[in-house]
């Protein structure tokens, strides 16, 4: 099953992305910019395979609900979010906030 729903912040909306799997689910939260996903996420893979395309994403692990992945540090972020100011250890929501 897949669920989509908006999240509403001051400075715009965000969507948030539910995809139940067999044994997992794959969370994100995407803006037009950038997005924050699950542990799924290859942060290391988008810094150096597809590092053109300067991606702005985030990795937290050990999120099981959207909620979660919003309080969550990020536990890794690509190269191109860095140059945002988005770091490792900036909790999900703040870094959505960033890109908006």
């Amino acid at each position: 099953m897949v669920e989509v729903q908006p999240i509403h912040f001051a400075e715009g909306t965000a969507i948030a992305v539910t995809v139940r799997l067999p044994k997992t689910t794959l969370l994100a939260v995407t803006t037009d910019r950038g997005y924050i996903m699950c542990g799924a996420l290859d942060v290391a893979l988008l810094n150096e395979r597809l590092a053109s395309r300067e991606i702005i994403a985030g990795r937290a692990v050990g999120v099981k609900t959207i909620e979660e992945l919003l309080d969550a540090p990020l536990e890794s972020v690509t190269t191109t979010a860095e140059k945002l100011g988005i770091q490792a250890g900036t909790i999900g929501r703040e870094a959505i906030v960033k890109m908006l």
